[in-house]
Protein backbone atom coordinates (compact mmCIF):
# COMPACT_ATOMS: atom_id res chain seq x y z
CA UNK A 1 0.00 0.00 0.00
CA UNK A 2 2.79 1.93 0.99
CA UNK A 3 5.00 1.90 -2.53
CA UNK A 4 1.28 2.22 -4.34
CA UNK A 5 0.78 5.41 -2.62
CA UNK A 6 4.75 6.46 -3.05
CA UNK A 7 3.47 5.89 -7.00
CA UNK A 8 0.45 7.62 -7.22
CA UNK A 9 2.70 10.48 -5.06
CA UNK A 10 5.35 11.04 -7.88
CA UNK A 11 2.62 10.84 -10.84
CA UNK A 12 0.72 13.39 -8.98
CA UNK A 13 4.07 15.47 -8.90
CA UNK A 14 5.28 14.64 -12.67
CA UNK A 15 1.59 16.40 -13.61
CA UNK A 16 2.03 18.98 -11.03
CA UNK A 17 5.37 20.26 -12.72
CA UNK A 18 4.13 19.15 -16.53
CA UNK A 19 0.92 21.24 -15.58
CA UNK A 20 3.32 24.04 -14.06
CA UNK A 21 5.50 23.84 -17.30
CA UNK A 22 2.79 24.22 -19.71
CA UNK A 23 1.54 27.23 -18.02
CA UNK A 24 4.80 29.15 -17.77
CA UNK A 25 4.78 28.60 -21.76
CA UNK A 26 1.39 30.05 -22.27
CA UNK A 27 2.36 33.02 -20.18
CA UNK A 28 5.64 33.85 -22.34
CA UNK A 29 3.48 33.31 -25.67
CA UNK A 30 0.52 35.08 -24.46
CA UNK A 31 2.82 38.38 -23.59
CA UNK A 32 0.52 41.42 -23.11
CA UNK A 33 -0.41 43.44 -25.96
CA UNK A 34 1.13 47.35 -25.58
CA UNK A 35 -0.63 50.31 -26.96
CA UNK A 36 0.64 53.35 -26.28
CA UNK A 37 2.29 51.57 -23.41
CA UNK A 38 -0.21 50.41 -21.85
CA UNK A 39 -0.51 46.63 -21.03
CA UNK A 40 -3.73 44.34 -21.72
CA UNK A 41 -3.70 40.53 -21.13
CA UNK A 42 -6.65 39.62 -23.30
CA UNK A 43 -6.35 40.39 -27.14
CA UNK A 44 -10.21 40.47 -27.72
CA UNK A 45 -11.02 44.10 -27.66
CA UNK A 46 -15.47 44.38 -28.17
CA UNK A 47 -18.22 46.66 -28.62
CA UNK A 48 -21.20 47.25 -26.68
CA UNK A 49 -24.02 47.87 -29.72
CA UNK A 50 -26.69 45.40 -30.93
CA UNK A 51 -27.51 43.97 -27.87
CA UNK A 52 -30.80 42.83 -26.72
CA UNK A 53 -30.46 44.93 -23.20
CA UNK A 54 -27.77 45.91 -21.17
CA UNK A 55 -28.03 42.57 -19.10
CA UNK A 56 -26.88 40.96 -21.56
CA UNK A 57 -24.45 43.28 -23.02
CA UNK A 58 -22.36 42.81 -19.13
CA UNK A 59 -22.56 38.83 -19.13
CA UNK A 60 -21.14 38.77 -23.01
CA UNK A 61 -18.69 41.56 -22.34
CA UNK A 62 -17.85 39.14 -19.21
CA UNK A 63 -17.66 35.88 -20.76
CA UNK A 64 -15.31 37.38 -23.70
CA UNK A 65 -12.90 38.16 -21.22
CA UNK A 66 -11.83 40.88 -23.02
CA UNK A 67 -10.26 44.24 -21.13
CA UNK A 68 -11.09 46.84 -23.58
CA UNK A 69 -14.45 47.63 -24.45
CA UNK A 70 -15.37 50.43 -27.06
CA UNK A 71 -18.75 52.64 -26.60
CA UNK A 72 -19.79 54.92 -29.29
CA UNK A 73 -19.57 58.33 -27.74
CA UNK A 74 -22.84 58.88 -29.67
CA UNK A 75 -25.19 56.86 -28.93
CA UNK A 76 -24.31 57.23 -25.09
CA UNK A 77 -26.96 58.38 -22.49
CA UNK A 78 -23.58 60.50 -21.27
CA UNK A 79 -25.56 62.67 -18.57
CA UNK A 80 -26.93 59.38 -16.83
CA UNK A 81 -30.07 60.96 -16.84
CA UNK A 82 -32.13 57.35 -17.15
CA UNK A 83 -30.70 54.44 -18.13
CA UNK A 84 -27.13 54.00 -19.47
CA UNK A 85 -25.04 51.90 -21.20
CA UNK A 86 -22.74 52.06 -18.87
CA UNK A 87 -24.33 51.32 -15.92
CA UNK A 88 -23.66 48.42 -17.03
CA UNK A 89 -19.72 48.27 -17.68
CA UNK A 90 -17.53 48.99 -14.79
CA UNK A 91 -14.69 51.09 -15.33
CA UNK A 92 -12.85 49.75 -12.99
CA UNK A 93 -12.58 46.47 -14.45
CA UNK A 94 -12.72 47.12 -18.12
CA UNK A 95 -10.91 50.09 -19.84
CA UNK A 96 -13.45 52.25 -22.14
CA UNK A 97 -12.41 53.20 -25.45
CA UNK A 98 -14.76 55.98 -26.99
CA UNK A 99 -15.65 55.36 -30.90
CA UNK A 100 -17.02 58.17 -32.76
CA UNK A 101 -19.08 55.45 -34.57
CA UNK A 102 -21.52 57.50 -36.95
CA UNK A 103 -19.30 60.09 -38.27
CA UNK A 104 -18.92 61.31 -41.74
CA UNK A 105 -16.26 64.19 -41.44
CA UNK A 106 -13.62 64.82 -39.72
CA UNK A 107 -14.99 67.72 -37.84
CA UNK A 108 -17.48 65.45 -36.24
CA UNK A 109 -15.38 62.78 -35.56
CA UNK A 110 -13.01 65.66 -33.46
CA UNK A 111 -16.11 66.64 -32.04
CA UNK A 112 -17.43 63.32 -30.42
CA UNK A 113 -13.67 62.70 -29.43
CA UNK A 114 -13.29 65.63 -27.05
CA UNK A 115 -17.07 65.21 -25.93
CA UNK A 116 -15.54 61.46 -24.86
CA UNK A 117 -12.88 62.97 -22.96
CA UNK A 118 -15.10 66.29 -21.38
CA UNK A 119 -17.15 63.62 -19.72
CA UNK A 120 -14.59 61.88 -18.58
CA UNK A 121 -14.54 58.57 -20.55
CA UNK A 122 -11.51 58.63 -22.00
CA UNK A 123 -9.00 60.53 -23.74
CA UNK A 124 -8.46 57.92 -26.09
CA UNK A 125 -10.31 56.94 -28.40
CA UNK A 126 -11.45 55.17 -31.36
CA UNK A 127 -11.44 56.86 -35.01
CA UNK A 128 -14.04 55.90 -37.02
CA UNK A 129 -15.22 58.30 -40.23
CA UNK A 130 -17.59 56.77 -42.72
CA UNK A 131 -17.10 57.34 -46.55
CA UNK A 132 -19.64 55.18 -47.69
CA UNK A 133 -23.20 54.54 -46.30
CA UNK A 134 -23.96 51.26 -47.92
CA UNK A 135 -20.20 49.45 -47.45
CA UNK A 136 -19.06 51.59 -44.89
CA UNK A 137 -16.23 51.70 -45.42
CA UNK A 138 -13.53 54.37 -44.25
CA UNK A 139 -12.73 57.63 -45.84
CA UNK A 140 -9.30 57.46 -45.13
CA UNK A 141 -8.24 60.85 -46.28
CA UNK A 142 -10.76 62.66 -43.40
CA UNK A 143 -9.34 59.81 -40.69
CA UNK A 144 -6.15 61.11 -41.34
CA UNK A 145 -7.08 64.49 -41.18
CA UNK A 146 -8.66 63.91 -37.79
CA UNK A 147 -5.88 61.89 -36.04
CA UNK A 148 -3.65 64.56 -37.11
CA UNK A 149 -5.79 67.00 -35.10
CA UNK A 150 -6.47 64.86 -31.72
CA UNK A 151 -3.08 63.00 -31.74
CA UNK A 152 -2.03 67.24 -30.76
CA UNK A 153 -4.59 67.29 -28.88
CA UNK A 154 -3.20 64.81 -26.45
CA UNK A 155 -5.59 62.26 -27.64
CA UNK A 156 -4.10 58.38 -27.69
CA UNK A 157 -5.81 57.44 -31.58
CA UNK A 158 -6.43 54.12 -32.69
CA UNK A 159 -7.82 54.72 -36.21
CA UNK A 160 -10.18 51.89 -38.10
CA UNK A 161 -9.04 52.14 -41.83
CA UNK A 162 -9.02 50.40 -44.84
CA UNK A 163 -6.25 48.06 -45.65
CA UNK A 164 -4.08 50.06 -47.60
CA UNK A 165 -0.15 49.89 -46.39
CA UNK A 166 0.48 53.33 -47.63
CA UNK A 167 -2.60 54.97 -45.66
CA UNK A 168 -1.82 52.91 -42.47
CA UNK A 169 1.78 54.28 -42.71
CA UNK A 170 0.54 57.56 -43.28
CA UNK A 171 -1.71 57.28 -40.03
CA UNK A 172 1.69 55.95 -38.22
CA UNK A 173 3.64 58.96 -38.87
CA UNK A 174 0.69 61.33 -37.79
CA UNK A 175 1.03 59.64 -34.49
CA UNK A 176 -1.52 56.87 -34.69
CA UNK A 177 -1.04 54.60 -31.48
CA UNK A 178 -2.69 51.42 -33.58
CA UNK A 179 -3.56 50.93 -36.93
CA UNK A 180 -6.87 49.09 -37.68
CA UNK A 181 -8.22 47.41 -41.02
CA UNK A 182 -11.25 45.94 -41.57
CA UNK A 183 -11.19 42.51 -42.95
CA UNK A 184 -14.74 42.80 -44.67
CA UNK A 185 -17.49 45.45 -44.24
CA UNK A 186 -18.72 45.99 -40.74
CA UNK A 187 -21.30 43.67 -39.40
CA UNK A 188 -20.97 41.74 -42.37
CA UNK A 189 -19.91 38.47 -40.93
CA UNK A 190 -17.79 37.65 -43.84
CA UNK A 191 -14.72 36.40 -42.47
CA UNK A 192 -11.62 37.49 -43.49
CA UNK A 193 -11.62 38.33 -46.95
CA UNK A 194 -8.37 40.09 -47.40
CA UNK A 195 -5.35 37.91 -46.25
CA UNK A 196 -3.05 38.84 -48.82
CA UNK A 197 -3.28 42.76 -48.09
CA UNK A 198 -3.53 41.56 -43.85
CA UNK A 199 0.21 39.56 -44.27
CA UNK A 200 1.26 42.53 -45.95
CA UNK A 201 0.46 44.94 -43.11
CA UNK A 202 1.74 42.60 -40.50
CA UNK A 203 5.13 42.18 -42.19
CA UNK A 204 5.58 46.00 -43.27
CA UNK A 205 4.10 47.14 -39.35
CA UNK A 206 6.12 46.32 -36.36
CA UNK A 207 6.18 49.57 -34.80
CA UNK A 208 2.36 49.84 -33.48
CA UNK A 209 -0.09 46.87 -32.73
CA UNK A 210 -2.27 45.72 -35.82
CA UNK A 211 -6.17 45.08 -34.64
CA UNK A 212 -8.48 43.69 -36.98
CA UNK A 213 -11.38 45.57 -36.88
CA UNK A 214 -14.42 44.55 -38.35
CA UNK A 215 -15.55 41.55 -40.41
CA UNK A 216 -15.65 38.65 -38.38
CA UNK A 217 -18.47 36.27 -38.00
CA UNK A 218 -17.65 33.20 -35.97
CA UNK A 219 -15.33 31.84 -33.89
CA UNK A 220 -12.57 30.22 -36.80
CA UNK A 221 -12.45 33.83 -38.15
CA UNK A 222 -10.87 35.20 -34.90
CA UNK A 223 -8.65 32.09 -35.02
CA UNK A 224 -7.55 33.38 -38.61
CA UNK A 225 -7.38 36.59 -38.03
CA UNK A 226 -4.48 35.86 -35.41
CA UNK A 227 -2.72 33.58 -37.12
CA UNK A 228 -2.38 35.85 -39.84
CA UNK A 229 -0.12 37.71 -36.96
CA UNK A 230 -2.65 40.24 -36.12
CA UNK A 231 -2.23 41.60 -33.01
CA UNK A 232 -5.48 41.82 -31.65
CA UNK A 233 -9.39 41.55 -33.10
CA UNK A 234 -11.96 43.72 -32.24
CA UNK A 235 -15.27 42.93 -33.08
CA UNK A 236 -19.04 43.47 -32.10
CA UNK A 237 -21.77 41.95 -34.32
CA UNK A 238 -20.69 38.52 -34.49
CA UNK A 239 -21.51 38.01 -30.78
CA UNK A 240 -24.18 40.25 -30.20
CA UNK A 241 -26.02 39.06 -33.46
CA UNK A 242 -25.03 35.08 -32.43
CA UNK A 243 -28.10 33.29 -31.58
CA UNK A 244 -26.59 32.90 -28.36
CA UNK A 245 -24.27 35.97 -27.79
CA UNK A 246 -22.82 35.10 -24.09
CA UNK A 247 -21.58 31.98 -25.48
CA UNK A 248 -19.92 32.92 -28.84
CA UNK A 249 -18.22 35.99 -26.28
CA UNK A 250 -16.39 32.59 -25.19
CA UNK A 251 -15.74 30.93 -28.10
CA UNK A 252 -14.21 34.31 -29.12
CA UNK A 253 -11.93 34.25 -26.33
CA UNK A 254 -10.43 30.79 -26.94
CA UNK A 255 -10.22 31.71 -30.56
CA UNK A 256 -7.93 34.51 -30.08
CA UNK A 257 -6.19 33.04 -27.78
CA UNK A 258 -6.12 29.94 -29.99
CA UNK A 259 -4.71 32.15 -33.21
CA UNK A 260 -2.42 34.00 -31.15
CA UNK A 261 -0.27 30.53 -29.87
CA UNK A 262 -0.52 28.99 -33.19
CA UNK A 263 1.05 32.18 -34.77
CA UNK A 264 3.79 32.39 -32.12
CA UNK A 265 4.07 28.15 -32.51
CA UNK A 266 4.50 28.58 -35.87
CA UNK A 267 2.80 26.30 -38.21
CA UNK A 268 4.19 23.34 -40.05
CA UNK A 269 5.28 23.70 -43.63
CA UNK A 270 2.74 23.12 -46.41
CA UNK A 271 3.34 19.98 -48.71
CA UNK A 272 2.11 18.95 -52.08
CA UNK A 273 2.64 15.37 -50.76
CA UNK A 274 2.16 12.99 -48.02
CA UNK A 275 4.94 12.70 -45.12
CA UNK A 276 4.11 9.77 -42.13
CA UNK A 277 3.64 10.59 -39.06
CA UNK A 278 5.84 7.67 -38.12
CA UNK A 279 8.60 7.73 -40.22
CA UNK A 280 9.54 4.15 -41.77
CA UNK A 281 13.43 4.61 -41.35
CA UNK A 282 14.57 2.46 -38.85
CA UNK A 283 12.24 -0.25 -38.57
CA UNK A 284 13.67 -3.68 -38.69
CA UNK A 285 11.45 -5.41 -41.81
Amino acid sequence: MRQMARSAGRRSCHAAVVEQAAGIATIRIMEPLVIAGRAFQSRLIVGTGKYKDGAETQSAIEASGAEMVTVAVRRVNLDRSKESLLDFIDPQRYFLLPNTAGCYTADEAIRAARLGREVGISDWVKIEVIGDQATLYPDVQATLEATRVLVKEGFTVLPYTSDDIVFARRLIDAGAAAVMPLAAPIGSGLGIQNTATLRILRERITEVPLIVDAGVGTASDAALAMELGADAVLMNTAIAAAANPVLMAEAMQHAVLAGRQAYVAGRMPRKLYATASSPLEGISK
